[in-house]
């Protein structure tokens, strides 16, 4: 079975090689991300690996919450052909990984400011995270300009996502695990179910991982992605506001 940085590493090489065909009108094709362009999610990606190898490669934002930090580190680095941003992410790629596997064998608490508190070693499946939704969800259609086949989502690809999804998950939406108790049942390829919440379960939701993926990360809605709901009307309303990032 891969490890999580296996799982970086393949995705990594579908990277490349996507980023290897593309054009420079392609590069600047809006994704899914709102405001982004192609190249800029692969910014956003070789901007995780550099907090990792170089941090003076991005601008000072220490304090600054997760998501507006990331995004003033892209913006700061448009000026970038595509070609250079993803040279530039093959160039953090590989001593990123190197860290990353050594804070694998680690027994420690690592503190990821308004992400929470994770196992050293749960920090390679925060990458696995990252690469699998912004790769297949905001490069590749319906949400990203790609067209074709995104990469696979079989069970070791989604292992590591849904371990940093359930890690995530209660530190990243406490008024949500206060307000009622969930359970998180992921069908097909990597099944498991996640509980979250407190007290009884009150709420059940169904999909398969790449549609939990799609809904946590609030990229689409269970409708629209296939999931499905059933429990008590307060619970689910809580369970709309969940976000895993």
């Amino acid at each position: 079975m891969q490890t999580a940085i296996d799982t970086v590493r393949a995705d990594g090489a579908v990277l490349l090689d996507i980023g290897a065909g593309l054009t420079d009108e392609q590069w600047q094709a809006p994704s899914g991300c709102a405001g982004w362009r192609l190249q800029d999610v692969v910014t956003h990606l070789a901007n995780l690996f550099w907090i990792m190898v170089d941090p003076a490669k991005l601008p000072p934002l220490e304090g600054v919450p997760t998501e507006q930090a990331q995004e003033a580190a892209v913006q700061a680095r448009r000026g970038m052909s595509g070609a250079a941003a993803l040279a530039d992410y093959k160039e953090a790629a590989g001593p990123a990984l190197e860290q990353l596997a050594q804070l694998e064998t680690l027994a420690m608490a690592l503190p990821l400011g308004d992400l929470g508190t994770y196992p050293a070693g749960l920090l390679p499946a925060a990458y696995s995270f990252d690469h699998y939704t912004h790769i297949r969800a905001d490069l590749f259609a319906p949400r990203g300009s790609l067209r074709g086949t995104p990469p696979p989502s079989d069970a070791d690809r989604l292992a590591p996502v849904l371990d940093w999804i359930e890690a995530a998950l209660p530190q990243q939406n406490p008024a949500a695990a206060a307000a009622c108790r969930l359970e998180l049942e992921v069908t097909g390829a990597g099944a498991r179910s996640i509980s979250f919440g407190s007290g009884q379960p009150t709420a059940t939701i169904s999909s398969d991982g790449p549609a939990l993926v799609r809904w946590v990360t609030q990229r689409g809605s269970w409708a629209e992605v296939g999931a499905r709901a059933t429990g008590d009307e307060q619970a689910l309303a809580a369970a709309r506001t969940l976000k895993v990032f």
